[in-house]
C-alpha cells in the first residue's frame, strides 16, 4: 500500500517537474537576458540549422543518452521522460508566452524563470526516477575518469556555452546569474520536494552537487 501511495505521488511529480522545467527554459529565452550553457547551445543550433530550441534540446539529450553505454550508465524512467518531455514543454511555452516589452520586465521574467527551474529541478529530482542524460554524462566521466564531479560538470558546461555562443546562442547576464542561483535554489526546493524512499529501503538524499539540473 505504501509503495503505491508513493508511486502515486512520484509519477505525478516528475511529470510535472519536467514539464515545469521545460517551461522556465521557454521563459529564460523570451527574457532576452542570457540562457544557461546548455541552452545557449541549443539555441545556437537552432540558428544556424533550424527546427526549434525544444526540438534540439530533444535531439541532443537523445545524442548524449547514447554516451551513457560506454559509460556503462543506466538509464531510468526519468531520464527518458526528460529526453521526451522538456523540449515539448519548451515549444509549447514559446508559442503561448511572448516576449516582455521593456528591461524590467525582461529582468523581472528572467527572475521568475530562474525560481521556477530551481522548482522544477526539486520536483523532477526529488521524484527519484533517475537523472537527465546530460547529469548522467557528468557522473558517468565522473566515475570512469576518476576527476572531480565540479571538474567534469565545468568542463562540458564551458565546452558547450563556447560552442554556443560561437553558434549565435544568447550568453548574458542570465546565465551568470542562472549559474549562481540555480545550485541554493535547487537544494532549498529538494528539502519540500525529495518524495520518501520505500520503507525496505534505506533512503537516499539526492545527491544536489551531481544533479544540480541539466535537462537532465
Amino acid at each position: 500500500m505504501g509503495d503505491t501511495h508513493a508511486l502515486g505521488r512520484r509519477l505525478p511529480q516528475l511529470f510535472a517537474g519536467l514539464g515545469l522545467y521545460g517551461a522556465s527554459m521557454a521563459l529564460m529565452l523570451r527574457s532576452g537576458l542570457g540562457l544557461d550553457p546548455w541552452d545557449v547551445f541549443h539555441q545556437g543550433l537552432q540558428r544556424v540549422l533550424g527546427l526549434t530550441v525544444g526540438a534540439w534540446v530533444t535531439i541532443c539529450g537523445a545524442l548524449v543518452l547514447l554516451l551513457w553505454i560506454p559509460l556503462r550508465q543506466r538509464p531510468g524512467l526519468g531520464t527518458v521522460a526528460n529526453v521526451l518531455m522538456i523540449g515539448a514543454a519548451m515549444d509549447l511555452t514559446l508559442k503561448l508566452v511572448g516576449a516582455p516589452q521593456g528591461l524590467p520586465a525582461r529582468i523581472a521574467l528572467m527572475a521568475g524563470a530562474i525560481v521556477l527551474n530551481g522548482l522544477a529541478s526539486g520536483l523532477y529530482i526529488g521524484a527519484r526516477f533517475g537523472p537527465g542524460p546530460r547529469d548522467g554524462l557528468m557522473t558517468g566521466l565522473h566515475r570512469r575518469t576518476g576527476r572531480s564531479l565540479r571538474l567534469v560538470r565545468t568542463g562540458i558546461e564551458v565546452t558547450v556555452l563556447v560552442a554556443g555562443v560561437l553558434l549565435g546562442g544568447t550568453a548574458g547576464v542570465g546565465t551568470v546569474a542562472y549559474a549562481l542561483a540555480i545550485g541554493p535554489l535547487v537544494q532549498l526546493f529538494l528539502r519540500w520536494c525529495t518524495a520518501p524512499a520505500a520503507p525496505e529501503t534505506a533512503p537516499a538524499a539526492p545527491d544536489t552537487a551531481v544533479q544540480t539540473p541539466r535537462k537532465g
